[in-house]
């Protein structure tokens, strides 16, 4: 006699369940009590910067003197995200972790995903962090150079980061890699596409915006792709060390 039991998957497990309620509740927090304890700004990744360009940089009034990077941002920034009326920036990303977070939770269990994705988080941070302290160099000679042009290219350096992006996107990395051939409809695409094509699509769009930085563009393109590298070696290690529990 067999004793194959069958278990449904959760169609909402606990870990996405409580993050996405953490990032609501967080929202919530930065709409209701903004004038009073400015928990948006608060939250951001600031960028690391030299103390001289950082007090340049307050000078010129580009940023506030409060405005400046803090450990504890790091894991602030990604339960936190833009505020009204960028609406769509936190139900995004909400979406986007229940869809393929809930697939990566039943079939890692709650303990493996939660370590995975606050672990594409960082990931994602560390990487933003880098890419914008060597901007933040780049900026700050141009100030040393009185090249007022390359100073306004480079302001982008100082701006910070917010929003689970990254973590979400080491999920959809994972996702892609475990089921790489799962057909997946996207907006204004009016045919189907594979994951794993998918994903090195977003890739490579992050990959463009990060190198080429066009005028207007307030996405953090590295943050996202620290998060989707991150995911990628965490699989592929775990892929390697315990087969039977992957895809």
């Amino acid at each position: 006699m067999s004793d194959f039991r069958y278990t449904r998957p959760d169609g909402f497990p606990p870990i996405v369940k409580n993050l996405i309620i953490i990032n609501v509740l967080v929202y919530l927090a930065q709409i209701l009590l903004a004038n009073q304890f400015a928990i948006t700004e608060r939250f951001m990744l600031w960028p690391l910067m030299p103390d001289k360009l950082h007090d340049l940089l307050v000078q010129s009034g580009a940023l506030d003197a409060s405005q400046q990077f803090q450990p504890y941002q790091i894991v602030t920034h990604m339960f936190s995200h833009a505020p009204p009326p960028m609406l769509f920036h936190i139900l995004f990303n909400m979406f986007t972790l229940w869809m393929f977070g809930r697939v990566l939770e039943n079939v890692w269990g709650g303990k493996r995903f939660l370590f995975f994705y606050l672990a594409c988080g960082l990931g994602a941070a560390a990487l933003h962090l880098g890419m914008q302290y060597f901007r933040c160099e780049q900026l700050l000679q141009a100030f040393n150079e009185n090249d007022i042009e390359a100073v306004k290219s480079h302001l982008g350096a100082a701006a910070p980061a917010l929003g689970a992006s990254g973590a979400v996107m080491g999920v959809m990395m994972a996702f892609a890699y475990l089921f790489p051939n799962t057909e997946l409809y996207i907006m204004f695409i009016p045919f189907p596409v594979k994951a794993k094509w998918a994903m090195l699509g977003l890739a490579a769009i992050d990959l463009f915006g990060g190198v080429a930085r066009i005028s207007g563009d307030n996405i953090a393109h590295f943050a996202h792709l620290g998060g989707a590298v991150t995911g990628f070696f965490i699989v592929l290690y775990w892929n390697k060390t315990n087969r039977r529990s992957l895809y």
